[in-house]
This record gives C-alpha cells, sequence and structure tokens, in this order.
C-alpha cells in the first residue's frame, strides 16, 4: 500500500549517483524477473505467455539486454547511450535508461500484426508499472517515455527487423535526495 501511494512520475535526475549492483538487480527482478523458477514465469504477466519482451539495459557504461532466466546483463553495446534513448535532455541523467522491446518472433504465430502490437503494449504496461513500484519502494525517480526516436534506439541497440521498441523508462536517484 505504501508504494502505490508514492508511486509517482519523477523527471528531475541526480546525474552524479548511480544505483547500486543490489538496486539494480532488484530493479530488474521486479520489472520481469523469474519468480517461479519451476516454471520460468515471471513478476510481470505476459499474454499467452509468449514472453516477448526483452528489457535492455543502458547504463554509463553501455548497454545490455537482460536475461531473466539467468538473472544477468548480457553486453550490447559499447559507450554511454542513455542521452539517445529518448528526447528530452534528462534522459542523460538517469541512471539507468530502461528499454521495452517486443520480439515478435517469440509471438503466436496465429496472431495479427495489429494483436501483437496491441498484446506487446499491454505486457509492457505491466512491466513499466512493477518499475514504478520498485522505483517508489527504494525513494528513486522513474518516468516512462513515448516520445522517443525507435529508429536511432533499433541502430544503437543493433536490433533485427522482427524487434520493436514500445517504450522507455529511465529511473534514477532524485536530484536533491
Amino acid at each position: 500500500m505504501q508504494a502505490l501511494n508514492e508511486r509517482k512520475t519523477q523527471r528531475n535526475f541526480d546525474a552524479e549517483k548511480e544505483l547500486s549492483e543490489q538496486q539494480l538487480a532488484n530493479l530488474l527482478w521486479a520489472a520481469t524477473g523469474v519468480n517461479r523458477p519451476e516454471s520460468g514465469k515471471m513478476t510481470a504477466p505476459t499474454a499467452m505467455d509468449d514472453r516477448e519482451i526483452d528489457v535492455y539495459v543502458v547504463l554509463k557504461s553501455g548497454a545490455y539486454r537482460y536475461d531473466a532466466a539467468k538473472h544477468t546483463l548480457v553486453f550490447v553495446a559499447e559507450g554511454d547511450l542513455r542521452g539517445d534513448m529518448g528526447r528530452q535532455a534528462f534522459t542523460a541523467d538517469a541512471a539507468v535508461m530502461l528499454v521495452y522491446v517486443a520480439d515478435y518472433s517469440k509471438m503466436s504465430v496465429a496472431l495479427s500484426k495489429e494483436n501483437k502490437d496491441f498484446y506487446s503494449a499491454v505486457d509492457v504496461g505491466y512491466i513499466s508499472q512493477n518499475v514504478y513500484l520498485f522505483a517508489a519502494s527504494e525513494k528513486l525517480a522513474t518516468v516512462v517515455l513515448g516520445w522517443i526516436d525507435r529508429d536511432k534506439i533499433t541502430k544503437a541497440l543493433s536490433l533485427k527487423k522482427e524487434q520493436k521498441v514500445i517504450l522507455t523508462q529511465c529511473v534514477g536517484v532524485p536530484k536533491g535526495e
């Protein structure tokens, strides 16, 4: 109840402060980690259990894909790409930029493109809300961004044709904390 009460959008990040390794690990597990190892099911629901959303993690040190099954980061790209993950200047100040990517090749072949768009957007909604609640519980700032340059992000992360950037989400220590 406290996390729900304190859930809010914040766009002011302390550019000098990073999340601890434990905070980052907990953030990613909250977003879409495996909470039922016997079945591989995750903290966020997914339509038809397709598990089509990949979470990319963009840090000062580079870009990574979160492997939920192994609870590890897989290297994707060098360099500080945080500022490329949104159109607003504050994205470069966030400790972490999460990029939610739908991999349509993981989705049921029976689904139309329209339904793949719909279900992947809904699934990202669950994940981003988990991040909002985690951020509230840790006194972190977060904001979801839809105003992004999807082509630029696709190139920066070397995504494939069947992968579609849905949203990004900034997470970090609030300025003044």
